[in-house]
C-alpha cells in the first residue's frame, strides 16, 4: 500500500509523519506521473484558492479528477475539503474542485486566521467506521485543529456525516466537520496537527477495503 500526499502547498510533512506511525508508506505527489500505482491520495491543508491553481498548472488536476473519478480513495482535510466538495461557496469565479463529495462549503467559514481555534468534535459516527479495538476507538471525542477552517453548509443524502461541531453559541443544528461519501473523507479540521489517529487509521481501513485482500 502506497498512500500519496498532494506536495503542492500545506501540511504535508506532518500528513507524511502520521501516515509513518501507521506503518504506511507514503510519495508526495507533484506531477500527473506520481500518480501511477497509488492506493490513495491525501488533499492536504492549505490554501484552497491556491491549491487549485497549482494542480492546473502543474498538470495535475485533470489526471487526478480521472483517478478520483474512478474511485480512487482520497482524504481531504481542510483546503482538501474544499477541492473534494462539489459547490465552493466564497471562492475564485475559476477555482476548480473535484466534485466527488455532494457538500457545500464555504471556505473560510469560521472566520480568518485569527479567529483559528482548537477544539472537540463529537465522533460517534468515526467510532462506529472503525468497529474495531484501537487507541481511543470507544471515546467519542476528538480534539480538533481549526486553521482558517470551511464550513460544511449542506450534504446531499449519500454523504455520511461522522464527526459534528457544537455551534459556538450552544444554538442550533451542529456543523459537520467529517464526511465520507464512497472513497471519500474529508475533514474540515487538521487531524495531523494532534496526537488522534483515528482519521489516518480509518483512511488506511478504506484502502485496504478498495484493494480487497491479496491473492492467493
Amino acid at each position: 500500500m502506497t498512500v500519496g500526499i498532494l506536495a503542492l502547498q500545506g501540511d504535508v510533512r506532518e500528513h507524511a509523519a502520521a501516515f509513518a506511525q501507521l506503518g504506511v508508506a507514503i510519495r508526495p505527489v507533484r506531477r500527473p506521473a506520481d500518480l501511477e500505482g497509488l492506493s490513495g491520495i491525501v488533499l492536504p491543508g492549505g490554501e484552497s484558492t491556491t491549491l487549485s491553481l497549482l494542480l492546473d498548472s502543474s498538470g495535475l488536476f485533470d489526471p487526478l479528477a480521472a483517478a478520483l473519478a474512478a474511485g480512487l480513495p482520497a482524504f481531504g482535510t481542510c483546503a482538501g475539503l474544499v477541492l473534494l466538495s462539489e459547490t465552493v461557496l466564497d471562492g475564485r469565479p475559476d477555482q476548480r474542485s473535484f466534485g466527488v463529495l455532494d457538500c457545500a462549503v464555504r471556505r473560510n467559514g469560521y472566520g480568518r486566521q485569527r479567529f483559528s481555534f482548537e477544539g472537540v468534535v463529537a465522533a460517534e459516527g468515526v467510532v462506529a467506521a472503525l468497529g474495531g479495538p484501537g487507541p481511543g476507538d470507544r471515546d467519542p471525542a476528538m480534539p480538533a485543529v481549526f486553521i482558517r477552517a470551511p464550513v460544511v453548509v449542506s450534504a446531499g443524502p449519500a454523504v455520511e456525516v461522522l464527526a459534528t461541531l457544537a455551534p459556538a453559541a450552544g444554538e442550533g443544528p451542529a456543523d459537520p466537520v467529517v464526511v465520507r461519501q464512497g472513497a471519500a473523507l474529508a475533514s474540515s479540521f487538521h487531524p495531523e496537527l494532534t496526537a488522534d489517529r483515528r482519521l489516518h487509521r480509518l483512511f488506511v481501513a478504506m484502502v485496504g477495503h478498495r484493494a480487497g485482500p491479496p491473492p492467493g
